[in-house]
């Protein structure tokens, strides 16, 4: 028992290298939502039309689309940790020249610096947090990761109504500078040295497959957003070429030895499946988290600041019931609370789709709080499982993959809930019309939510089988043992 115990304990170094980790990870993600509420201001200040403007959020995009894919070859070629030093680096640094730009021109490239290193931050961080905790542990740890991505898109806009309404704009982005030296020193003195690995040359063609084919996808699904339909032509060329270079990837990365990204890792059935359940959540989760903004700012005309504070249920929730299902997916597996917590999460989704113009405040922060919980329990031991089936030595591909199908999977979300909100409201003249309007999204919301069910209850049986291999195996080579005394 003893022993048993000493395996699933998690040591202190565990915890002071995910105490590390986060810092990087919040930094990131909150940068991204603190920015996308100061497209309009920076448009003012800096004398540019909303087109050019927007570009500031979309390079960033693109250049964490770029980069994810090479992270998991460069942490194995150099080293875990030296690749992460250098992400915070860039991030920082990136977000110090966006602080001193004099144009939209040199915000616009600047950020793309920025995003370089944002794009690297979470991939590496949780990579070097897999190999820490181990599969046994792995929900517990993990679901430490997971705060940030359920805190940041709350914080994010109130920080920055805050700073846009009381200093500079220039200080969404001084704000990270603080953080991120935090962040270098922290990871310097508490993160280990690994000692770069033999590998062969990276994957060019991949690369170059992955580093076109993602960019394109993600500026054609943004372009959705803005456009406000799939007809488009720069929604439909970005997007057809961006899924025809990345299948013309999948099939050169099949057929090589070493290449960029193992897709192998999708014949695993535990894997796989949580990976779809991944995709479906982050686009149920960001793609739903555009509807509530719009509709407390534009139906019930409050502040920004004001949104953010009524966003907070939802991400407290997820927040209060994380360690919770971190302990509970790693004693029980992650498809059965993926299972509970998508089905949770569907249903609190619901009366959003019945809201009203004068909906009671206090009954839609229940529902948010309620919603949050049920996030809470489907993300994070989703992921965990998915980790939790690798071998330590397939983390480094495993992570990019990862974080491109989260990635993916909210822009999809967001675009396609975008679009219905604006058709919906097309021909809306009255609170209530509009208000109905976002109910009918809400619906929709609730739809994608629920296509998340299906590879939930696939990764149910497919721990369920590994469960069972894995006892099978066991008792097969006692009674060798046996025999053979």
């Amino acid at each position: 028992m003893a022993r048993a115990a000493n395996k699933t304990r998690i040591d202190a170094y565990v915890w002071r290298i995910s105490a590390v980790v986060l810092i990087g990870s919040m930094m990131s993600i909150l940068d991204t939502t603190i920015v996308n509420v100061a497209i309009a201001t920076l448009g003012h200040e800096l004398h540019s039309p909303i087109a050019e403007t927007q570009w500031v959020v979309t390079g960033y995009m693109l250049s964490l689309a770029a980069v994810i894919p090479v992270t998991g070859w460069a942490a194995r070629r150099f080293g875990a940790k030296q690749v992460y030093l250098l992400s915070l680096v860039l991030f920082t640094a990136g977000s110090a020249l966006c602080g001193l730009a004099s144009s939209s021109t040199e915000l616009i490239l600047f950020r793309v610096i920025q995003g370089v290193g944002g794009g690297m931050i979470l991939p590496i961080g949780q990579l070097m947090m897999a190999e820490a905790a181990g599969p046994k542990r792995m929900g517990r740890v993990m679901s430490i990761v997971a705060v940030p991505m359920m805190i940041a898109p709350i914080l994010g806009p109130t920080i920055g109504g805050l700073i846009l309404d009381n200093a500079s704009w220039r200080w969404i982005f001084y704000v990270n500078l603080p953080i991120g030296v935090i962040g270098v020193a922290a990871a310097l003195r508490v993160l280990p040295w690994v000692k770069p690995a033999s590998v062969g040359r990276i994957d060019l063609r991949g690369l170059a497959l992955m580093a076109t084919g993602l960019p394109l996808l993600t500026y054609g699904l943004a372009e959705i957003g803005i456009t406000g339909g799939f007809t488009s032509v720069k929604v439909v060329v970005p997007i057809l070429g961006g899924l025809v270079l990345v299948a013309i990837f999948a099939l050169h990365a099949l057929r090589i030895p070493a290449p960029l990204l193992n897709l192998r890792l999708y014949r695993r059935p535990t894997f796989s499946s949580a990976s779809i359940a991944m995709f479906c959540l982050a686009g149920a989760l960001f793609g739903g988290m555009i509807l509530l903004p719009l509709y407390w700012q534009g139906i019930r005309h409050e502040s920004v600041v004001d949104t953010g504070l009524l966003m907070a249920p939802q991400g407290l929730g997820a927040a209060l019931v994380m360690p919770l299902a971190g302990k509970l997916s790693d004693r029980f597996g992650g498809g059965p609370l993926a299972l509970l917590g998508v089905s949770v999460t569907t249903i609190a989704t619901v009366p959003f789709a019945l809201i009203g113009a004068h909906t009671s405040v206090a009954w839609l922060c229940a529902a948010m709080l309620v919603r949050g919980t049920g996030i809470g329990f489907a993300f994070m031991p989703a992921m965990a499982a998915a980790f939790a089936s690798l071998e330590r030595s397939e983390l480094a591909d495993a992570t990019p993959q990862l974080n491109v199908l989260q990635r993916v999977g909210g822009s999809i979300g967001t675009a396609l809930l975008a679009v219905v909100l604006q058709r919906a409201l097309t021909g809306t003249h009255t609170l209530g019309a509009q208000a109905g309007a976002y109910g009918t999204a809400f619906w929709a919301s609730a739809a994608l939510t629920a296509l998340a069910i299906v590879p939930c209850i696939v990764l149910l049986s497919a721990e369920r089988r590994a469960r069972q291999a894995k006892a099978d195996t066991g008792e097969h080579e006692a009674l060798a043992g046996a025999v053979a005394a």
